[in-house]
């Protein structure tokens, strides 16, 4: 990637040095009875990878909605670039700068892969209608930044044989890039990636685990993977939580919870836990 990409591509957050990004704890969640998490604790640092792993409804996904806003937990905080964003809805806590993936693919099929990146922008326009119509100073400057923005995330990506052509008829590997591309392109402060490789072959999941890479070695974007692939998982996180029905039963370096019995027991072993997240 240019020095210029470099310059435009980067994580956009205000945090004191050692001070987590983010900060969950005790966080109870409960529909009707049902408790899907329990006293989840854990923070994540500038610049780290963490993974959240589990059993198919051990909590991971109401981890990512109740981050983003979507569920409000009953018990415990969240705080977010040192504030709490309880109550917060989805988009203001977007505004705030965390971006998020979707394991089934959120494109516009029939928008080319310009205009989906530019999507993600809606927070950085910068100006209003009045503007827009007149197409001149501050709305003609800003567009230009933006497109300026989206024509690095194809250059970062590698997708600029695409550009042009609607995501609808692209390969769904490139499909899930554009949407990681979407997510870069708010500038997050966090990327909450959820199960970034799911149905992938081989060599499209191995594309994909060098762009998080790149995201976090050259971007220094902090992220949070929930991931059902363990190779990639271990290859790529820094620290890893363990879940098993929406309670954490072991957070530490990826060897350290591979290694773990209760982990083995709940995720990693065989029998009917295997089944379940086949």
């Amino acid at each position: 990637m240019s020095d210029q990409s470099s310059s435009v591509l980067h994580a956009h957050q205000n945090v004191p040095a050692g001070e987590p990004v983010v900060s969950l704890r005790d966080v109870t969640l409960r529909f009707s009875g049902v408790t899907a998490l329990s006293g989840v604790d854990f923070d994540v640092y500038p610049g780290e990878l963490f993974a959240v792993i589990g059993p198919n409804g051990a909590g991971k996904t109401s981890i990512f909605n109740v981050l983003s806003g979507v569920y409000q937990p009953q018990e415990g905080s969240v705080t977010f670039l040192g504030q709490s964003i309880l109550g917060k809805r989805p988009h203001r806590i977007a505004g705030l700068g965390m971006a998020r993936t979707f394991q089934n693919i959120e494109l516009f099929s029939n928008l080319d892969v310009v205009d989906n990146l530019m999507l993600g922008r809606h927070h950085h326009l910068g100006y209003g209608w009045p503007s827009a119509v007149a197409w001149l100073g501050k709305a003609r400057r800003r567009e230009i930044a933006n497109r300026r923005h989206v024509e690095e995330i194809i250059d970062f990506l590698e997708i600029e044989a695409y550009r042009r052509l609607p995501v609808g008829m692209l390969p769904y590997g490139i499909q899930k890039r554009i949407e990681l591309g979407r997510a870069l392109a708010m500038e997050p402060a966090l990327l909450l990636l959820d199960e970034p490789v799911a149905g992938m072959n081989g060599e499209e999941t191995e594309d994909m685990a060098r762009f998080i890479l790149d995201v976090k070695g050259e971007l220094d974007i902090p992220m949070i993977l929930v991931e059902h692939d363990m190779g990639l998982v271990m290859d790529l996180a820094d620290r890893v939580m363990a879940m098993d029905f929406g309670t954490p039963i072991r957070t530490g370096t990826p060897t350290e919870v591979q290694d773990d019995p209760e982990v083995v027991r709940a995720y990693l072993g065989g029998g009917d836990d295997e089944e379940e997240t086949s």
